[in-house]
């Protein structure tokens, strides 16, 4: 792992991607800009979550979100965040969040100038907050398709048509996880400089690894496919990792290896994880990573959404572990 460039150089993410825009000639810098603005944003939910305790915005408020959750205060402020910062943003004509009813329509017109579509779930695990848990931020880049109607329309892409998409790993320290499309590049925050650095390029996920993410205290609920693949991993004496957010679980997963599930249960028969806002971005850099990404039987990015809501099951992390686990649900 190194902090510089082949050239010797150190590499903030705005060099980054402004190098990448080198590789593509028709590229206008919009999504550079886009994905600008998200690193700001990330900047300050950083900080608002490492001063929680001493700001008192730990805990959660008397309201709940479209998913009927109820909102911590953290998720609140994180919202809002990423919508200042996106909203008057160059190149995007839609903006979706985990926390809103319906998608936000910040250009009706069939604008060339306004390419794109961000997703995103503010603040992943953020009732972790309160114990000094890993939270995060994970986020989606769409092309607008401009023919949609109504225009909100436009939001229902499957995976497959991602352009970007990346996560921030609150903790320790601040981690930036982003793929375009061309690998996964990991870049971490120096708050003496306020800018995120490039430390790891074309991120690999290992292989297989013996251990797995999964919240067993719903194991009686599963399907029988994931028991009996419970059960061999006990016998074949796995390791059992789960933090209680998708970031920071599939964040040691991309560097150690393992696989992360998310089954149906009996009372969430679909599964709970967020199609759009979570279990596609995860997917495209799982897959940018050498990794896999499935929804049962089907892979995850190949799912037709429905509603932005949509909401499914997740089996993701290393191949030869991923493929273990579709061997039980076949």
């Amino acid at each position: 792992m190194t902090l510089e460039d082949p050239a010797g150089h150190l590499l903030s993410i705005q060099s980054y991607l402004l190098e990448e825009e080198k590789h593509h000639p028709e590229a206008t810098g919009r999504l550079t800009w886009i994905l600008s603005s998200i690193t700001l944003a990330s900047k300050y939910i950083a900080a608002r979550c490492r001063m929680a305790r001493l700001e008192d915005v730990l805990g959660s408020l008397d309201s709940e979100n479209v998913q009927g959750e109820v909102q911590q205060k953290l998720d609140v402020i994180a919202n809002e965040t990423l919508l200042r910062a996106l909203g008057k943003r160059a190149g995007l004509a839609i903006v979706a969040s985990e926390e809103n009813e319906e998608p936000i329509i910040l250009h009706t017109s069939s604008d060339p100038e306004r390419p794109y579509i961000a997703l995103f779930d503010p603040l992943d695990g953020s009732s972790n907050i309160d114990v000094c848990g890993g939270v995060g931020t994970i986020f989606s880049i769409l092309h607008h398709d401009r023919r949609a109607n109504p225009t909100e329309n436009a939001v229902m892409q499957p995976g497959t048509r991602q352009v970007a998409a990346g996560y921030v790993l609150y903790g320790p320290s601040t981690i930036l996880v982003l793929t375009t499309g061309n690998g996964v590049q990991m870049f971490v925050l120096d708050p003496s400089i306020g800018t995120y650095l490039l430390v790891d390029r074309d991120v690999k996920i290992p292989q297989n690894s013996k251990s797995y993410s999964v919240n067993e205290a719903y194991a009686n609920s599963f399907p029988e496919g994931y028991q009996k693949y419970l059960a061999w991993a006990h016998d074949n004496n796995y390791s059992s990792r789960y933090a209680g957010a998708m970031v920071a679980d599939l964040h040691r997963i991309l560097l150690k290896g393992g696989v992360f599930l998310y089954p149906p249960t009996q009372s969430s028969p679909k599964g709970k994880l967020r199609l759009m806002y979570e279990a596609n971005p995860m997917a495209m850099i799982i897959e940018q990573a050498g990794g896999k990404s499935f929804c049962g039987t089907t892979r995850t990015m190949e799912v037709q959404p429905e509603n932005v809501h949509d909401r499914v099951s997740v089996v993701i992390g290393s191949p030869d572990e991923v493929d273990r686990v579709q061997d039980y649900l076949e």
